[in-house]
């Protein structure tokens, strides 16, 4: 697929909507729009079988959800594990001791050209969140494994990106269970 034109329909500091005119192999051409957003980082703070969640109202989807923290940070070269450090400290005041690259993920690859990337933290201390006003409505709580499991079974996180994250985790358990890399 070739890119014969584009044009920025809409933008703000989070997002930019862009429609591009696309030559398909055959020689047809369509429209394709889609956003662009910044990386983030999503990161599972983990204590033992335990889990830190944030839950916060989310407007697109009218309802509160849970998730784990995370977030973008505007400008700059993007390091993972320096914004997960950050976003878990602003979102849950907890500080890892150890922060642990677990992979990539894409959370609308047919609407979005934005990644997420993945972070176990562990080796926590509590201290006091840092949120911004936005995000004043947050909450956190642990919860254990199988209330986590539970939650995502049930619907209570509809959150990709967490149920991802988590995905990403039990894959690790396993190789490394199986004496993998």
């Amino acid at each position: 697929m070739e890119m014969v034109e584009s044009r920025e329909v809409y933008s703000n500091r989070w997002i930019t909507l862009r429609e591009d005119v696309v030559r398909q192999a055959d020689g047809e051409e369509s429209i394709y729009a889609y956003i662009e957003k910044a990386e983030f980082a999503v990161v599972i703070p983990r204590d033992g079988e335990r889990f830190h969640l944030v839950e916060q109202y989310r407007y697109p989807l009218r309802r509160r959800c849970w998730e784990f923290p995370g977030g973008a940070v505007a400008g700059g070269e993007f390091d993972a594990i320096e914004v997960a450090r950050q976003e878990l400290r602003e979102e849950t005041g907890l500080r890892a001791g150890r922060l642990e690259f677990l992979g990539k993920v894409s959370p609308a690859p047919a609407t979005s050209n934005q990644y997420g990337h993945v972070v176990l933290a562990t080796e926590l201390t509590e201290g006091p969140h840092e949120r911004e006003h936005s995000e004043r409505d947050m909450t956190s709580a642990w919860f254990t494994r199988d209330e986590l499991e539970d939650m995502i079974v049930s619907g209570a996180i509809v959150d990709a990106q967490t149920i991802a994250a988590y995905a990403l985790l039990l894959l690790r358990e396993r190789r490394v269970g199986l004496g993998q890399p």
